[in-house]
């Protein structure tokens, strides 16, 4: 009989009630609710790429990106447009079907807008899916966004609104829960989950995923990152979650948002294989595939390669033959970001 069931009114008990359930049972449900809806065997592959690095304004507690901290990160103007192609082209030709463009923005200025919606035109006529995370957009700049094709739009909630001031004061909950709105009301898909590992209990990871999966519309796409600890940030010596919290974090979102994409997000570079696996088999069918997240470190991919091939896993499109030629291309579009002022876009300019 099918288990398949998408409610909006999860309560904080019974999804709490899911993170007890013996490991075993609960792997048993997410994975026999994730086979009703997708190939186990597939995996999503989405490539990530710092558009404009640095100098946020933001105190996220967790982020090297933030002006706030000292942690030697260098701050960049937003990538001239061949830049970001040659990055796109290359995802694409080692088998990623998504492009996400990253810029450390509190929310996007207007007179990058038309650059912005280019960029997506631009890498959307490559023949990939498009996603942006460019921090709050208002209902007019959702729409504009939508209106030059733009895919999916990212989001996090981060943590659980009783958590939230813990981590973030710059902003409130409500601010990216109206984000959320104007994405979802432009007619682009939403991509949105959160960080585990920094310093919450385990009732304010139930309360993250209490508060996706109660959305009026779930997300299409729902990261699941684990704390990168930077240093220089507030969060830098925290202790490490138990990696068994970790999956029972994925188990329980795939049960809970059945439909949405679960992807394996920051924070793999310090995974095991093991922990991934099981991760895979929890539920998490997307990544990002690429050696860095923004400004973190990400596995390489041909470990990537390496590991699907163990697992029997393949990318949902893309070529998995001859990889380890094709990454090679990879390496020589990131050996072309040099500094020079040419890998750059001027607004002043225009």
């Amino acid at each position: 009989m099918s288990q398949l069931q998408v409610r909006h009114d999860w309560k904080r008990e019974e999804i709490e009630a899911l993170f007890a359930l013996p490991m075993n049972d609960l792997l048993f449900k997410a994975h026999s609710l994730h086979r009703e809806v997708y190939d186990p065997n597939e995996v999503q592959i989405s490539r990530l790429l710092s558009i404009k690095t640095g100098a946020c304004p933001e105190d996220c507690k967790y982020c090297p990106q933030s002006a706030r901290y000292d942690t030697g990160l260098e701050k960049e103007r937003l990538l001239a447009m061949e830049t970001v192609l040659t990055e796109a082209r290359s995802a694409k030709a080692a088998g990623a079907s998504r492009f996400c463009m990253g810029a450390a923005w509190r929310n996007p200025k207007e007179k990058d807008m038309p650059y912005l919606k280019q960029m997506v035109q631009e890498v959307k006529a490559l023949g990939m899916e498009t996603c942006m995370t460019l921090g709050m957009l208002s209902e007019d700049q959702a729409n504009d966004l939508a209106g030059a094709g733009l895919d999916y739009y990212n989001h996090n909630l981060d943590t659980s609104p009783e958590y939230y001031g813990d981590v973030i004061t710059t902003r409130t909950y409500q601010n990216r829960l109206d984000t959320l709105t104007n994405v979802r009301a432009s007619g682009m898909k939403v991509c949105s989950g959160g960080i585990v590992g920094m310093g919450e209990k385990a009732t304010d990871r139930a309360g993250l995923l209490q508060q996706l999966a109660n959305l009026p519309q779930h997300p299409d796409s729902v990261p699941i990152n684990m704390l990168v600890k930077v240093a220089g940030t507030p969060f830098e010596k925290l202790d490490d979650l138990d990696p068994l919290e970790f999956v029972r974090t994925i188990a329980v979102a795939r049960i809970l948002m059945p439909l949405s994409r679960v992807r394996l997000s920051a924070g793999r570079e310090n995974m095991s294989d093991e922990l991934q696996a099981m991760c895979f088999f929890a539920g998490a069918n997307s990544i990002f595939y690429g050696c860095k997240l923004l400004t973190t470190a990400n596995p390489e991919e041909s470990d990537d390669m390496g590991l699907f091939r163990r697992l029997g896993l393949r990318p949902e499109q893309g070529p998995m033959a001859k990889l380890e030629e094709e990454t090679a291309v990879l390496a020589k579009a990131v050996a072309y970001q040099d500094k020079s002022s040419a890998a750059f876009y001027d607004a002043a300019a225009l």
